[in-house]
């Protein structure tokens, strides 16, 4: 176990100190330098996001990037913005998280048999990262899919998220179809894929993604780990 966690610490280090993206690196820090009227008195993290959660999971969750105001803010996966409240609550009222919230990185919030991620670890203009951003992150991504030894399935958060995890674990195979919902459990040892729509204000503002939409996911992933 203390190997494993070295690993892991050792993983996390080289994400935060990551400089790949010259984009990448001037918008965040621009973002964490004018900051959000709404949080002038913080001190934004500025920095890229590693993973978070129970490193024991059998369920990776993976989502497109950090919010500029949230986890560029915070410093930890989905906290500190509208898409994050919604993610939370739902695994909180599935029985993965420790309270339905998520503040800040000292909230006292634990995940139980998942970890969260994402393709790209710093916040993009527009919540958009460039392709070739995605693949400069994807060792990162890579590194946690072998160190969670324990992983049986992945819940891929928006479109972008659900094709990368394709290209990495099966890439010779042609990418599955995307919708809402899609579960694919693969005759070989790798882990089961489920698509949901991302919890992002404009689809769950919208309705596209309903908390009823979303609780039944974390449902078919308690069906699935049994």
């Amino acid at each position: 176990m203390t190997a494993q966690r070295d690993l892991w610490e050792q993983l996390n280090r080289e994400i935060i100190g990551c400089r790949r993206c010259p984009r990448l690196v001037e918008w965040r820090e621009q973002v964490a330098r004018e900051r959000r009227r709404a949080f002038a008195d913080w001190e934004y993290w500025g920095k890229p996001v590693p993973g978070f959660g129970d490193t024991q999971a059998r369920v990776l969750i993976v989502g497109l990037a950090p919010g500029a105001h949230g986890s560029n803010r915070t410093g930890r996966m989905f906290t500190g913005d509208s898409s994050g409240d919604f993610l939370y609550r739902a695994l909180y009222e599935a029985g993965f998280a420790s309270q339905p919230t998520a503040n800040h990185r000292g909230d006292g919030l634990k995940l139980q048999d998942v970890f969260i991620t994402a393709v790209c670890r710093c916040a993009p203009p527009d919540n958009r990262p460039l392709t070739e951003e995605i693949l400069n992150c994807q060792p990162y991504l890579v590194q946690e899919l072998r160190l969670l030894s324990q992983m049986e399935g992945i819940v891929a958060l928006g479109r972008i998220a659900f094709e990368r995890v394709q290209k990495i674990l099966r890439p010779e195979n042609p990418l599955l179809p995307f919708r809402h919902g899609a579960f694919y459990k693969p005759v070989d040892h790798l882990p089961w894929l489920l698509a949901s729509y991302h919890p992002s204000r404009q689809n769950t503002q919208t309705g596209r993604l309903t908390p009823a939409m979303f609780a039944g996911i974390w449902q078919r992933v308690r069906e699935e780990l049994g």
